[in-house]
């Protein structure tokens, strides 16, 4: 039986369960193989004849979703996600499900306790809370071995657990007033939301070096839910991102260059992560 959430924990249960979606969503979602086009090979025959054959090549893999049953699945995954933060969310000291900006600023308790990178101490007890049931649930679905050892908890929760103290945690960021209240990707709009930085931060020197965009441009962001930035930072790299996925448009349309591939690839993740939803509160 599922935990009640108390009204004035559901803002960061919410940021919780979305936080806990992006492993979830990121190990579940499928890789798909797209065979290349035979390739036109000229042999010689025994009778000295030139014949051109086809060759098969190797099958390219590449990271997309499985779209077979797309919105059963979806539904599905929605209902698991939000289950097991119902399960994991309220067994949390009661200090960190009402953790926020102001009351850690002013804390210094909390400041030492839930500083990230997590110590050592604060990790290992927070992952000795996690209820048994939550676990078996993951090992069912391949997400954790059965039984898990600390170190698969350690690599599965503590991203998770740090995520969630630096969303809680966050002042407001100067960017508000562009704020969307959907995600500009996937257009889930029940879902908290993250500004991304469409020039990422990391790039800004090389952007001025090599005049890629105008300094106004730099802290440009898209309002993003935590599963479609991820997402979009496995699509490509920092600077490639700087260069050629400047703009939601472009993510979408595959980047400056149009590329067919990640087009495809990103409308896909979209189709697909845009059906999971969590059952209303």
């Amino acid at each position: 039986m599922t935990e009640t959430i108390a009204p004035d924990e559901q803002h960061n249960f919410e940021t919780f369960r979305d936080c806990f979606s992006e492993p979830v969503l990121k190990a579940l979602s499928k890789p798909i193989d797209k065979p290349k086009k035979k390739k036109r090979v000229p042999r010689k025959s025994k009778d000295g004849k030139t014949r051109v054959f086809r060759k098969e090549e190797k099958a390219e893999t590449r990271h997309a979703v499985s779209t077979e049953d797309d919105e059963t699945s979806a539904e599905d995954l929605g209902e698991f996600i939000d289950y097991l933060s119902t399960l994991i969310f309220p067994s949390l000291p009661p200090d960190l499900r009402t953790l926020s900006y102001s009351k850690y600023r002013d804390n210094a308790n909390l400041q030492n306790r839930y500083s990230t990178p997590l110590a050592t101490s604060t990790e290992t007890h927070l992952l000795n809370l996690i209820p048994p049931p939550a676990l078996d649930s993951l090992s069912s679905y391949a997400l954790l071995p059965s039984p898990p050892d600390p170190l698969d908890l350690h690599h599965f929760f503590t991203p998770v657990l740090s995520s969630y103290i630096a969303t809680a945690t966050a002042p407001p960021p100067i960017w508000s007033s562009t704020r969307t209240s959907a995600c500009e990707l996937c257009a889930r709009d029940w879902i908290p939301l993250t500004y991304h930085h469409l020039i990422p931060k990391s790039t800004h020197d090389r952007v001025r070096k090599r005049g890629w965009h105008a300094e106004e441009r730099l802290n440009s962001v898209a309002w993003l839910c935590r599963a479609c930035h991820s997402f979009v930072h496995r699509l490509a790299g920092n600077e490639e991102l700087a260069r050629g996925f400047y703009s939601v448009e472009l993510i979408v349309g595959g980047g400056i260059d149009g590329d067919s591939e990640k087009r495809e690839v990103v409308e896909a993740w979209i189709r697909w992560v845009g059906g999971v939803r969590w059952k209303s509160r």
